[in-house]
């Protein structure tokens, strides 16, 4: 299981429970397959409610979140255990896709065309849907038909991306590329 490493080691803001939330992200980057031997720092902000989350490096993985992210949205200040694996989930899911060769031509975080990141983010959530965890694929078929337009091409795409086991960078973008063409055509 990869060493997961929280920071910080207790929060001021919120009631969340250190240990939980790195078991969690344990049991996520497991699933992402990644491998025993990998470091993974995961840095929450409890200084905001809101939900920011990305990938700041890869050597080791670090990924950082706002206190919002692992939020329950009905009782603040506390730990969303499905919402937080979920989150953490698939940002670990998509640092496990840049370790391999087939995302070595995918550009950073910051500069991935929207369209290509959600439809990455789609693969990354179909996955850890998959490997026992929150799904909601309702909420990410819509967020994916907000970006990719309301047709029957973009549900297919969306299948394809939710689906597979899979799939490089070029196959996400071409599937995004698709999706978005029916809608202009």
């Amino acid at each position: 299981m990869p060493n997961v490493v929280l920071r910080p080691d207790k929060f001021a803001l919120v009631d969340f429970d250190p240990e939980r939330i790195r078991a969690l992200a344990e049991q996520v980057a497991d699933a992402a397959g990644l491998p025993a031997d990998q470091e993974v720092v995961v840095e929450v902000d409890d200084s905001s409610p809101l939900g920011r989350s990305s990938i700041d490096g890869m050597d080791p993985i670090h990924i950082s979140l706002e206190s919002g992210a692992l939020e329950d949205p009905k009782q603040p200040r506390q730990l969303a255990e499905a919402g937080a694996a979920g989150a953490i989930g698939r940002l670990l899911f998509r640092a496990a896709d840049r370790l391999t060769e087939a995302y070595a031509d995918a550009p950073d975080d910051e500069d991935l065309p929207p369209a290509a990141g959600v439809a990455w983010e789609i693969h990354a959530a179909g996955r850890l849907a998959r490997s026992g965890h929150q799904a909601q694929i309702q909420r990410w078929r819509y967020h994916f038909r907000n970006r990719h337009g309301f047709s029957d091409e973009a549900d297919a795409a969306f299948d394809r991306l939710w689906g597979a086991d899979q799939l490089s960078w070029s196959e996400i973008v071409a599937l995004s590329d698709q999706a978005r063409a029916a809608t202009t055509a």
